[in-house]
């Protein structure tokens, strides 16, 4: 099993990066940090010679940055779980 780094400063190679946000909770592929890199929108990343790095404080704040607001259900739209929304419309409706 995957130790979860204590320090933020720690750095990962992509593959320790893919593995360690595996077992803190978020699923993510080698791959997947790769083409995010050459396209954009992935975590920040630094280089070492041909390698790349991550630092583990920037693959936790990219990860939750990722994640949407709490749902009450597969109905509700990203707009309204943004905004507090409502749970049941119809309920909160009726006289």
């Amino acid at each position: 099993m995957t130790s979860i780094p204590d320090d933020p400063d720690k750095l990962l190679s992509r593959d320790q990066a893919a593995t360690t946000l595996k077992a803190a909770g978020y699923p993510v592929s080698k791959a997947t940090l790769s083409t995010m890199a050459s396209r954009g929108h992935g975590p920040i990343y630094r280089r070492f010679g041909p390698r790349v790095l991550y630092r583990w404080g920037d693959l936790m704040a990219w990860a939750k940055g990722r994640l949407s607001a709490p749902r009450g259900s597969t109905s509700e739209s990203a707009s309204n779980a943004k905004s507090g929304g409502t749970r049941n419309v119809r309920a909160a409706a009726r006289p």
